[in-house]
This record gives C-alpha cells, structure tokens and sequence, in this order.
C-alpha cells in the first residue's frame, strides 16, 4: 500500500520527528496525560512485565501470584514499562487492574486517544529516545520526568481515532502473516525432527527387514544392525563421565570450561565461555575434553548434545555436563545424530528425576540403549541426515528473515503514521 503525504508541514525541531504535519501540535507528553501513583494490594486482575508482549502491546495470561502492591489503573490507561530491556511494553489497559512492577502507569486527557499514544509508546524512535535516557547500572529505568517532558505530535482527536483505527487494520494483517511463518517454522522444526530421527532408527532403506530392538522406546531397527549400550560404543580406554570444575571467576589466559548454560545453542564457541585459572589439577583430567567428544547435558537442560570443536579442545566441563568419546565402531556425526532424535530424548525425559531442576545420572546415561549401523551405513545416514538438515534449516532460515522483514515493516508502518509522515485519513475506508 502506498500512501500519501500530508500536503503541508512543518518543522518540528526535534531531531527525531524532523517536520510533521503543518496541523499538528507539538508538545510535551505530560500536557496530555498525568502519572498515577496510587497503591493497591487488591489483586483482582494483577499485570506485571510478564503479561505484556513487546512490541505489540498483547496481554499474555501467566500462572504467576504476584505479591506487594501495585497501581491501581482502569480501562484506557497505559502501562509502560519502564525498565530498560522491557522500554517495547506498553498495555493499554481494557479493564481495571493493579500494575504490578516496574510501570509507569499513565492516564490521557481528552485530547489524547489511548490507543493512539499506545502507538506511539511502541515506535521504535520513541523507545530508542527513552532508552537513551534510563540511569542506574543493574536494572537502568526510565523516569517520568523525561517521558513526560518529551515532546509528541498530537493531531486533532478524531484524526488520532483516524490513525488507530488504520493501524489496527494493517498490523493485524501482519501479525495474520507473522503467525502463518511461525507456524511453518515451527512445522518445519518438527519435520527435521522426525526425519533425522526415522534416519538414525530406522535406516534409509525402507525395505530392509526389520527386528525387535529390545526397547520399548526404540522399536524396530534393520536387521544388521545391533543395539548396544552408550558406554560400549565409548573410545576404548575412556569412559563416559562429567564435569566436576567448579564455574567460577572468569580469568584471563586460563583453560575455558563448558557450563550447561553454554549448550543453549547450536553449537559450543568460545565466545561468552568463561574460564579457569591456568594451574588445572591433574585430577581434572576426567572433565578435560577433546575435539570430536560429544558434551551431553546431564543437569536442566538434560539431554541437550553438542559437538566438541578442535578450537575447544583441552576444555573443561563443570558440574551438570559429561562427555562421550566416540569409539571406532561409531560414527561422531551418526552418535550425535542419535542422540539428538526423539526416541533418544524420550529415554532422557524418562530417566531424568528431580524436583527444581532435572537431572540424569551418570549410570543412565552409560546405560542408555543406541542401535548401531555398520560403519559404512553410519557414512551414508550421516551424509544423508546433513543434506536433509541443510535444506530444512534453508527453509527455516527463509521464514525468519521474512518474519524479521514483517516486523521492520509493521514498525516503520507505525512510525510514520504516528509521526505524520504518512496521511491515512482516507484509506481508514478503503
């Protein structure tokens, strides 16, 4: 949609909001609207920074009890949440409630819609001005002196109405399409899941016969493959153990250990990785690893594995990770293949106990069951699984980028409209 300018403008002499319309006012947030302050400890509908999507201004319904007092707040006031990395969540309010946290809690004039404010509260100028202002090192927040004395463009009331209203159509839209490509990431996820795991379970040749593999969890394998357990796929003369570093201070020029909050990616770097003094005791042998070791997760995020890199090699593992060294009977690439496909992760989520965190023992993981191909077949699984893998992560990719192009597109939508920069008045009914 291509729209027009208005005919005349203005300049506006704010550095971000360049000219605006010649009709326009420009004046400071708090000439229109004023903080409320007033505590409550009713917690009839409590909303803390939780409940707020960024950027869209959703409410998102949480389990979480609440406790303190919050701001009291009615239908059409805004909260905007004013701690640093939260300054894209702003909730115009639809009911009464208790602002639970770190808001400021704002209620407009007559002369200022909401709605049209809320907008404006999410334009990426706006929060990126506000940001720039927030003060403290922890937990930086923005104050209300600097919110309420910036300057805004506010049109006539009906027009702001006009505005809402376009963007509320447009950004539906896009959200209507953002929606369908998460659906389809999230389908294609599932897909390459389910294909390397039918890969690494059943083989690449669907008439080949079968067997029991003696697992509930595993099901049938081809016939000339055999079921074993982890530990005796392991390099000889190594075992399957974890980490028993301590994670501690970081220390320049020392030995980089892996910590399970390392494994939240798709694969270990050093980047981020923090590390222990250079006079490792010989006893930490057992937690150093090498490169093609596979790092499984035992602790949280329990059965998360990843590859060991050469540039990681001589690495140590803290305590919640273990580490497997792949023996000559088995394939790195086609052991973490297995161990990343849903039957693998099923006897994970079975053997993990624990109530605040999961964790998995050392003799489960040892003890797990894993079907093994000759080694030619693990060749070509393997070289299979990474083609599959890379056209679906293509696919992937394509989706995200169109979803990021759809976000940079309802923000700058937002941006001009609210800004002037576009006139909207006659496209409401088109």
């Amino acid at each position: 949609m291509r729209l027009p300018a208005y005919p005349d403008y203005k300049p506006s002499e704010v550095d971000w909001l360049r000219h605006v319309p010649v009709h326009w006012a420009l004046q400071p947030l708090k000439r229109h609207t004023r903080l409320l302050t007033e505590k409550t400890d009713r917690r009839e509908r409590p909303v803390a920074l939780e409940n707020i999507e960024s950027w869209t201004g959703r409410f998102l319904p949480t389990q979480t009890e609440f406790e303190g007092e919050g701001v009291e707040f009615t239908p059409g006031d805004i909260l905007f949440g004013k701690l640093r990395p939260y300054l894209a969540k702003t909730l115009v309010a639809e009911s009464q409630g208790e602002a639970v946290g770190d808001f400021l809690v704002i209620r407009c004039a007559e002369s200022l819609v909401p709605e049209f404010l809320g907008y404006q509260l999410r334009s990426r100028e706006v929060v990126s001005i506000i940001d720039g202002s927030t003060f403290g090192s922890k937990m930086p927040r923005a104050s209300w002196d600097f919110v309420g004395a910036l300057p805004f463009a506010l049109p006539p009331a009906d027009e702001q109405e006009t505005i809402v209203a376009f963007l509320d159509r447009e950004t539906a839209k896009i959200d209507a399409l953002i929606a369908e490509q998460e659906k389809l990431i999230a389908l294609l996820a599932e897909k390459r899941q389910a294909t390397i795991s039918h890969a690494v379970t059943r083989g690449l040749n669907s008439a080949a016969p079968m067997k029991d593999s003696g697992v509930s969890w595993l099901g049938q394998v081809p016939d000339n493959w055999r079921t074993t357990q982890l530990k005796y796929v392991a390099k000889r003369g190594t075992s399957i153990t974890y980490g028993i570093v301590q994670a501690g201070p970081h220390v320049e020029g020392g030995i980089p250990y892996i910590k399970t909050s390392d494994m939240a990616g798709d694969g270990l770097t050093l980047e981020g990785m923090s590390r222990t003094t250079p006079e490792i005791d010989a006893s930490y042998a057992r937690s150093k690893v090498m490169a093609g070791d596979i790092v499984i997760a035992i602790r949280a995020t329990v059965g998360k594995c990843l590859p060991v890199p050469s540039e990681l090699e001589g690495a140590n593992l803290t305590q919640g990770t273990a580490k497997v060294s792949p023996g000559p009977d088995v394939l790195p690439e086609f052991l973490l293949h297995f161990l990343r496909g849903t039957p693998a992760q099923m006897y994970f989520d079975g053997m993990a106990k624990g109530a605040t965190f999961k964790e998995i023992t050392l003799d489960a993981l040892r003890r797990m069951p894993i079907a093994v191909p000759p080694l030619d077949e693990q060749r070509l699984i393997a070289t299979e699984v990474r083609e599959r893998a890379r056209v679906f992560d293509q696919l992937v990719l394509d989706a995200q980028t169109y979803v990021a192009l759809l976000h940079e597109r309802r923000s700058a939508l937002i941006t001009a409209a609210v800004t002037g920069q576009i006139d909207v008045r006659n496209a409401v009914t088109a």
